[in-house]
């Protein structure tokens, strides 16, 4: 969504704005360990209308994208979430997207301002398919509590108070998806990731489907397991007064061994962050970020092709 959107829901009592890459919507709204529990209880929604909504329409569409994506999407049954991923021929990340088929047409939403570019490489890689690719500036994204998601009409932000409940802000919502270990493309990627290093094989990647840009890649390094760098979840020191941004790097002594990506804090966990680390950092080490001390725990794991979140003995 266009940088200057401002969402009807700031006008909500206690509405506080969230800052870029969020700017639009509301980081808060006033109780910000209550809207974390209410989302974990199952009630509420979070606006999340700044992000950027696509549609792809015609009889080709889920063919054409398989072909193109890491996920699976030639028998995607209408309304079943997924998540895919667009990749280099060198398998990093270039674009991250979630969506849903009707039956007709598949909506998809992206990062804030990512659209343009999304619909441009879609276009394309068009050729002689019968797909039509297209922002969808009247659409909007509304997070659900579990981290799900729902596509509804702008217009109708205004009333989904009464639909839904009260709302969290994207504070709640990040502190959540940080706990969970979900990467956020763009934010806790780089130009230089590759799917295993960000724990997306699980959710965004399907390993036994036919060829993709970049598969190559992505096989070899499950197949053989330790991918290059590995995202951790870092329980930060909660003495300190802040939180280390994005693009922070991560020191282990004085050696740069990585780089945060988001952070939040977390009404239980306390201050928390995602980051890039390499491989063969001690997942028992302390490190540090943003002069912030910070224990790892692994949601990729440093020595197999598992590529979900570790379990440690001890």
């Amino acid at each position: 969504m266009s940088a200057a959107w401002r969402s009807p829901l700031l006008d909500l009592d206690g509405a506080v704005e969230a800052d870029p890459p969020d700017a639009g919507v509301a980081a808060h709204y006033g109780g910000i360990a209550r809207e974390q529990r209410r989302l974990e209880a199952g009630e509420g929604f979070v606006d999340l209308s700044h992000r950027d909504v696509v549609t792809i329409h015609g009889p080709d569409r889920l063919t054409w994208l398989h072909s193109l994506t890491t996920q699976h999407l030639v028998d995607l049954a209408p309304g079943v979430p997924t998540e895919v991923l667009l990749l280099s021929p060198q398998g990093r990340i270039e674009h991250g997207f979630a969506g849903i088929d009707d039956g007709e047409t598949f909506r998809a939403h992206t990062e804030p301002g990512a659209g343009a570019a999304l619909v441009a490489f879609l276009d394309s890689m068009r050729f002689m398919m019968r797909v039509e690719v297209a922002l969808a500036p009247d659409l909007a994204v509304v997070g659900l509590p579990g981290l799900q998601w729902r596509l509804v009409e702008r217009d109708a932000l205004g009333g989904l108070v009464d639909e839904l409940g009260a709302p969290s802000g994207t504070w709640a919502w990040e502190a959540l998806r940080i706990a969970d270990g979900r990467a956020r493309v763009g934010l806790d990627t780089d130009d230089r990731t590759i799917p295993n290093e960000a724990g997306l094989l699980e959710r965004a990647v399907h390993l036994d489907k036919g060829c993709y840009r970049g598969q190559e890649t992505v096989a070899r390094v499950h197949t053989l397991g330790r991918p290059p760098r590995r995202l951790v979840l870092l329980h930060l020191d909660g003495s300190a007064e802040h939180l280390p941004s994005a693009g922070t790097e991560v020191l282990l002594g004085e050696k740069v061994v990585g780089s945060v990506g988001s952070s939040a804090r977390h009404h239980e966990l306390g201050p928390i962050a995602l980051a890039l680390v390499k491989r063969n950092v001690d997942v028992a080490a302390t490190l540090l970020a943003d002069g912030v001390a910070a224990s790892q725990e692994p949601v990729v794991d440093p020595e197999v092709g598992l590529h979900v979140r570790a379990r440690l003995d001890g």
